[in-house]
């Protein structure tokens, strides 16, 4: 079933379409989160405090585009309104270390993995905000173009530029792990 049946059958009462909506998407959800906000458990927080809003507006869902797009606007508005209570000025913060959950790595390969993944969150948090945001939300969340110009209020050729000056700078700072 679609995103926008789930939607759909969740707004006229069905709990299950709802439940499996948010079983489909709270993983990317809060992956995004957290690496935005540095914190597993207010991530957590935020991502709940999104659902809601999804199911509070799910009986008067449009089905005018992806359901990612618009679940992700919820998130991203949620974001920033958090993030202004905070005063923090930072928009993307990515901490593997705070949110990585996996056992300690066991082999050489898996060393090199996390080694890579700290490596890359150095260079992406060197990155300027708009270029990290841009870079997060079509890797790490998936949102296409369009949906990210939309959530950073810009034009897709907008986007287009921040992403390809994006993998520049992280190409130049991950010369050696390439």
């Amino acid at each position: 079933m679609t995103d926008d049946e789930l939607m759909v059958r969740g707004g006229a009462g069905d709990d299950e379409a709802f439940r499996a909506l948010v079983e489909r998407w709270q993983g990317r959800l809060l992956g995004f989160l957290t690496r935005s906000l540095g914190s597993r458990v207010e991530a957590e927080d935020l991502a709940q405090e999104t659902f809601v809003k999804v199911f509070q507006g799910a009986a008067d869902y449009q089905q005018e585009g992806r359901f990612a797009s618009w679940l992700f606007k919820i998130a991203g508005n949620l974001l920033r309104s958090r993030i202004r209570r905070r005063k923090i000025v930072r928009f993307i913060s990515f901490d593997p270390t705070e949110h990585d959950v996996a056992e300690a790595p066991r082999g050489e390969q898996e060393l090199r993995q996390r080694e890579l993944r700290e490596a890359l969150a150095k260079a992406l948090d060197r990155l300027p905000k708009r270029q990290q945001a841009a870079f997060v939300l079509r890797y790490d969340a998936q949102l296409s173009q369009a949906e990210i110009a939309a959530q950073l209020q810009t034009t897709v050729s907008a986007v287009e530029t921040l992403l390809h000056r994006a993998k520049l700078a992280l190409r130049e700072r991950m010369g050696d792990w390439l």
